[in-house]
């Protein structure tokens, strides 16, 4: 096969690759306006869901504030024991899917559900008693997308070949950027325009924003079904699923003796992929904070960044490709340390150092992610992805509580909310020191499978 990768991009119709990628944009919604911008932060953790003599009291009071502190507190809780959940149940639920050649069954019973999940939030009206309704639902939510996810990924491998993996995925990842972008961007419009004429009374605007963002993941997510072939059946034997952690436990005795820079690979991830979701979850509360950022600004930089990180994903996957994904890895970490600690150390120079350098670090975001996501397709023992994405969510979701933990106590010891970007930063450069020490047959762009 030619290094440029001709015939390789010839083998895979133009049509299944796009496809694909599509997917990516058509969920991305859930993520970015119903957990991170809109539902969540805008409506579920709202004054509208305690109780109406506590909301009278307003900001500022103590049990007003407490009552609010209970609401984000209760639904962390539901995010937390759906998180446990899916690290339960993550890799043997890939490993079934491996051995019944169903990844797109399962890819596409998962899907359904999260649109199930998303349609249900209509039905959660702007009262105390719909509260756990609106919890139950978004836990739910992130359960069938984690394992749609793990599904999605496993198909990297028969979108791409060796010779075009990085930029595939890349191509996907970027296009969950920018869709997640455009999706706010039209639920900006709509408020700017009052939801022309629409009764929003009892929450209805933000009901109507789940009922978007599912119709938005129906319309863009069906093409992978039609042009994205069935995975065939690995050659392994179907077993229930409680047996299925004694097939687990063999074979991951197995991936360490034939294949541990995988399993390394694995745990050095999970830290610093951890770290990078901490840069997210956390940068607009340096923005507000640390920087002065207006609400308006604060959505404008949120913008700005997704586009950046989306663009540079994109762009990113040829760089995977030639230069093998553990050097893309390794430099986009390298940035993003290095943009943090300007960040804190410029602080006085005022707005402008975060924008310079918050982009900065958005930019290497992206890539960091989706050249994770090639690596491992690359070193994927033949017949065991799903498995092998499976683990890597699990591993994800072990090393989920290094980012928010670091966060608080580096906060807590300096009392300034700035200091906190390094305490984000300081996972991320553990990852990357674990990294160093992990080489696998992708190191290079290798195209063997290990």
């Amino acid at each position: 096969m030619s290094d440029s990768g001709g015939d390789a991009v010839a083998a895979i119709p133009r049509s299944r690759v796009v496809a694909w990628a599509l997917w990516d944009w058509a969920t991305q919604p859930f993520n970015s306006v119903i957990i991170t911008f809109v539902f969540t932060a805008l409506y579920l953790t709202s004054d509208r869901f305690i109780d109406p003599d506590l909301a009278a009291l307003g900001e500022g009071n103590e049990a007003y504030d407490t009552a609010i502190s209970r609401l984000t507190s209760n639904l962390g809780w539901g995010i937390t024991a759906a998180g446990a959940l899916v690290a339960l149940l993550a890799p043997v639920l890939g490993q079934r899917a491996d051995a019944a050649g169903r990844r797109k069954a399962w890819l596409g019973a998962s899907t359904a559900l999260l649109v199930a999940s998303m349609l249900g939030l209509y039905f959660v009206q702007a009262a105390p008693g719909y509260f756990w309704l609106g919890v139950g639902l978004i836990a739910a939510g992130t359960i069938v997308s984690e394992v749609a996810g793990i599904n999605y990924n496993a198909m990297l491998v028969q979108v791409s070949t060796p010779a075009t993996v990085g930029r595939v995925s890349g191509l996907g990842w970027g296009l969950g950027y920018v869709g997640g972008i455009v999706a706010l961007i039209i639920v900006v419009v709509a408020n700017g325009a009052n939801w022309w004429g629409l009764d929003t009374a009892n929450g209805m605007a933000y009901r109507l924003i789940a009922l978007g963002s599912a119709a938005w993941t129906i319309l863009f997510g069906w093409a992978v079904f039609v042009f994205v072939p069935e995975a065939p059946r690995a050659d392994r034997p179907r077993v229930g699923l409680l047996q299925g952690y004694a097939v687990l436990w063999n074979d991951l005795k197995e991936l360490w003796t034939q294949a541990r820079s995988t399993v390394w690979f694995l745990l050095a991830s999970a830290v610093y992929r951890d770290g990078l979701a901490g840069v997210f979850t956390f940068g607009a509360i340096i923005a507000a904070n640390s920087f002065g950022f207006s609400d308006p600004e604060v959505i404008l930089f949120g913008i700005a960044a997704n586009l950046i990180a989306g663009a540079s994903t994109v762009l990113s996957g040829r760089l995977d490709d030639t230069m093998g994904p553990r050097t893309v890895i390794l430099a986009s970490l390298t940035v993003i340390i290095a943009s943090g600690v300007l960040v804190v150390a410029l602080q006085a120079v005022g707005s402008v150092v975060f924008w310079v350098f918050g982009l900065a670090l958005s930019a290497c975001v992206g890539p960091a992610q989706s050249a994770s996501r090639s690596l491992l397709a690359r070193v994927s023992p033949a017949g065991r992805e799903a498995e092998i994405f499976g683990l890597y969510a699990t591993t994800g979701r072990a090393a989920s509580f290094l980012a928010p933990g670091m966060w608080a106590l580096t906060i807590a010891i300096t009392g300034a909310t700035i200091w906190g970007t390094l305490g984000v930063i300081s996972v991320v450069l553990v990852g990357l020191v674990l990294l160093t020490q992990v080489r696998t047959p992708a190191d290079m762009g290798a195209s063997a499978r290990t």
